[in-house]
């Protein structure tokens, strides 16, 4: 009888594992599935992936699949170069010739950034066949493959019913930022936040390197401002009237072979990397080391609590813009990103209003106040279009024109508005959509990142008791998140909708000291924010997402990646 039920259940176990279907209600979903359900081709261990050897991107791309294959079902697939009999193939050629228009017979219109990304992935009898124009797409395919696959141990088989998948991502940028100045985080966490972003298809990673709280990276002209501006003396525990510390020094920085590995681990999953150093403001840490650059000479600790602080670099300094452009020139050499975050926001002018440096400056270049024009107004920026306003514009323009001889554009946060805007800035909309809209109607490129919806700091459940401590003073949910479009057709005309560049998540880390409670805050909502980035309007469906979700989370678990198990 004992060999009776064990052969059942063997039986059983057998049917079980041979019986794994794959599913493609992924996230982000993609943008055409057309699936047969009543055929299917079963995927076994042993199989090949056939590809061109010849292109080490494409190569990469292989080997991520057969990693990835391996990790989610136990699968052992073979990497089979140039076979062409394989059952899996990854191919990547060229679009096809238009036939006329005007760019002449038989030319190839350029690609938008988003049709470089785009993908088929189609499933027949004769097996997998992932293709794409360019090597990027194929690495969408190869995520998208390894999401359909059931997350299971030691699979003899998985079936996946027939498909032609047709894809490619509704905007260009697609960021999530980390805010390392507050708390540093480890090269390996970074690594492990930039695999969570691979999977959700994103392709930017705003890396905030400095804050009035720490200084992060390593500009090798200036020692100290590293080894003495990223260290705080304390730490505040309790934000009230009452201040209370820690007492406990807490640093720690990036030097520029660490953010090289980061660029180049990033660059392999197609993510770029934004790097932000925040400037006029957000710089005690940096006044710490050189008080010259302060309106009253300090001292300046770096600070040991959190806030918008008053003591910034000195807008009439000549030795500013010196600072800056070494720091942003050794910032170009490490990091290759078409662009460069230089902050602007929550600049307070109380210092600059008295600091006669400023004022001789504000003379020199004949800037005068406004008042007919309020500006943006917010925190930071409350005086509207006035001579300080304008003065820190005029350091916008002087890094704006240094970043462009390195080929560079200039991002900066919504407040740089206030004062006039630099030629070609890039507007990050934090305060709502008002200055992504202001921005777009200048014609200026944007990116929607509004705190209401994109702010990951905050809570995610209205029940506090169920998340650890942060941000409290409103709740992100993920349906809160999932709802937000970034173009908005009663304000924007299509030509000024096509300066919406992407949407960006951030998550600031004030009180987000440990990668588990940063993964937290991060996951599930990514997945939500995914759909914003990559799916069409028309597509999205909060329920439907929510029911596609438990798939994912498998990953997330077999990723090892901690994440918040309710959602709302």
């Amino acid at each position: 009888m004992k060999r009776l039920r064990l052969f059942v259940f063997m039986c059983i176990a057998a049917l079980t594992a041979s019986a794994q279907k794959a599913n493609y209600n992924i996230i982000p979903l993609p943008k055409e599935v057309k699936a047969d359900t009543t055929q299917q081709f079963t995927l076994k261990g042993g199989m090949g992936i056939a590809y061109d050897s010849s292109n080490t991107e494409i190569t990469r791309t292989a080997e991520f699949l057969q990693q990835w294959v391996k990790e989610a079902t136990g699968i052992q697939l073979q990497l089979t170069p140039e076979d062409k009999a394989a059952q899996i193939k990854l191919s990547v050629s060229a679009p096809a010739k238009s036939k006329k228009g005007a760019r002449g017979k038989g030319q190839v219109a350029p690609m938008t950034e988003q049709q470089k990304e785009a993908y088929t992935l189609s499933v027949s009898g004769k097996g997998i066949l992932l293709s794409a124009t360019e090597p990027v797409g194929l690495f969408r395919a190869a995520q998208t493959l390894r999401k359909s696959l059931p997350v299971t141990k030691d699979s003899k088989g998985v079936e996946l019913p027939f498909v032609q998948i047709t894809d490619q991502p509704r905007f260009s940028y697609r960021g999530v930022l980390l805010d390392c100045g507050r708390h540093f985080f480890s090269v390996e966490f970074i690594k492990q936040f930039l695999d969570a972003m691979a999977l959700h298809g994103c392709n930017q990673f705003h890396w905030h390197l400095t804050e009035d709280q720490g200084w992060r990276f390593e500009v090798k002209a200036y020692p100290d401002l590293a080894k003495k501006g990223s260290v705080r003396e304390k730490s505040i525990i309790a934000a009230s009237k009452y201040r209370l510390y820690d007492n406990i020094p807490y640093g720690g920085y990036y030097t520029q072979d660490d953010c090289r590995e980061v660029v180049k681990y990033a660059a392999e999953r197609y993510i770029n990397v934004v790097p932000e150093i925040d400037m006029p403001g957000h710089m005690q840490s940096a006044l710490h080391v050189f008080p010259n650059l302060g309106c009253t000479g300090g001292p300046y600790p770096v600070a040991p609590h959190w806030g918008v602080m008053r003591e910034v670099l000195c807008g009439g300094n000549p030795e500013t813009l010196n600072f800056l452009k070494t720091v942003f020139g050794e910032l170009c050499d490490v990091f290759p990103s078409p662009y460069i975050h230089i902050g602007g926001d929550e600049c307070p002018k109380e210092r600059w209003k008295k600091c006669p440096k400023c004022q001789a400056k504000i003379k020199e270049l004949g800037l005068t106040d406004d008042p007919k024009d309020t500006g943006e107004g917010g925190r930071g920026s409350q005086d509207g279009r006035s001579a300080e306003n304008k003065l820190q514009t005029y350091i916008n323009h002087e890094i704006e024109q240094f970043l462009a001889s390195r080929g560079r554009s200039l991002i900066g946060w919504d407040e740089i508005l206030a004062g006039g805007l630099t030629e070609n800035a890039i507007v990050m909309s934090w305060r709502g959509t008002k200055g992504g809209i202001a921005a777009a109607k200048q014609k200026h490129r944007v990116i929607m990142s509004p705190n209401v919806y994109a702010y990951i700091d905050h809570p995610q459940l209205k029940d506090l008791s169920k998340t650890p401590r942060t941000t409290d003073s409103y709740i992100v949910s993920c349906s809160k998140m999932y709802s937000f479009e970034p173009l908005v057709p009663e304000e924007l005309t299509k030509e000024e909708g096509d300066c919406i560049l992407g949407v960006q998540a951030n998550l600031w880390t004030e009180h987000v000291a440990y990668p588990e409670h940063a993964l937290f805050q991060l996951l599930p909502r990514l997945g939500a924010m995914s759909e914003v980035q990559w799916c069409n309007p028309e597509q999205k469906d909060f329920e439907n997402w929510k029911a596609r979700l438990p798939q994912l989370k498998k990953l997330y678990d077999r990723m090892g990646l901690v994440y918040c198990n309710e959602v709302e």
